[in-house]
């Protein structure tokens, strides 16, 4: 009589391994859904003069990108989206370090403040842009008020090509500083507090506590916060839709934003291969842009 053969078990460690490799298909199959089949649509798109309205969609080449090389107005929402990010970046970090020391000093009604300068990040953002216009309005606006009492002349903010770009990065950096704060909180809770008992008792200021230890300790926090908010920026859209809705792109084109743009080309133009060639430049500067941030930024700093 033969023995019957045993079935083959699993360690534990084998089941664990099984199992994370089961759960991690999940939102594998949903990021090549969702993520990589879209930007790969996008690159064959790109390749063809594709529209909605016609059957035939002939393959051109890289005509598409030759377009795009000789549109003033592709130029204009580049050296834009690139503007907003040279302000709005810096002005985030900066902010977000300052207020958040700032609360993480205080013990009464901490709580309070934390949510008062975390609520314009869960508003939203139609909202808020309504409301922020309506705050900066040339008529009517608190502002222009403000300044006709101080006997100042009023401003025209979002109707001037020369205020538009500003006064909308003021509103980005302000709707989005709330997750700045909070993120620069959580690093200066991470800081181990014997850091910082042994630099009191060695007499250090609160300038070198924050620029030998707390700056140094928080260089995670501030990769993370420049590389988020520069793709953040790179990708401008709603709050630069919202902002003047009668006029997306501000006058003179002085607001317009790679995304706004393609927006445009795409759904009021029709020519969805031109869309999705500005949609893959786009996503190349930004690939460049975060791999060389987080090359420079890793980099190991001597304070």
């Amino acid at each position: 009589m033969t023995p019957k053969p045993s079935r083959k078990t699993f360690s534990l460690a084998q089941r664990q391994a099984i199992w994370a490799y089961v759960f991690l298909l999940v939102p594998m199959a949903f990021f090549l859904l969702v993520r990589l089949y879209p930007a790969f649509s996008s690159l064959l798109l790109s390749l063809r003069d594709y529209r909605p309205s016609r059957e035939v969609n002939p393959f051109i080449g890289l005509k598409n990108f030759q377009d795009i090389a000789a549109d003033a107005v592709f130029w204009r929402a580049m050296i834009n989206t690139l503007l907003y990010t040279v302000i709005g970046v810096p002005a985030q970090l900066i902010l977000g370090i300052l207020v958040a020391l700032m609360l993480q000093g205080i013990n009464k009604a901490k709580g309070l403040f934390r949510a008062i300068y975390f609520m314009p990040y869960v508003t939203p953002i139609v909202a808020s842009a309504w409301v922020w216009q309506s705050f900066l309005n040339q008529n009517f606006g608190p502002i222009n008020q403000l300044f006709t009492l101080l006997g100042l002349p009023n401003q025209p903010f979002f109707a001037s090509p020369y205020q538009a770009l500003p006064s909308v990065a003021a509103f980005v950096v302000w709707q989005q500083l709330g997750f700045q704060i909070v993120l620069f909180l959580a690093g200066l809770e991470a800081i181990p507090r014997t850091y910082l008992e042994a630099a009191s008792l060695d007499g250090a200021s609160g300038w070198q506590v924050f620029r030998y230890i707390k700056l140094p300790l928080l260089n995670p926090t501030i990769v993370f916060s420049v590389v988020i908010g520069t793709t953040g920026f790179l990708q401008l859209f709603a709050q630069v839709v919202n902002i003047n809705f009668g006029d997306q792109g501000g006058p003179l084109n002085s607001t317009l934003t790679v995304a706004v743009y393609i927006y445009k080309v795409a759904f009021q133009d029709f020519k969805m291969g031109r869309a999705s060639a500005i949609t893959v430049v786009l996503f190349g500067i930004i690939l460049l842009i975060t791999v060389f941030q987080l090359r420079v930024l890793r980099r190991r700093v001597d304070y």
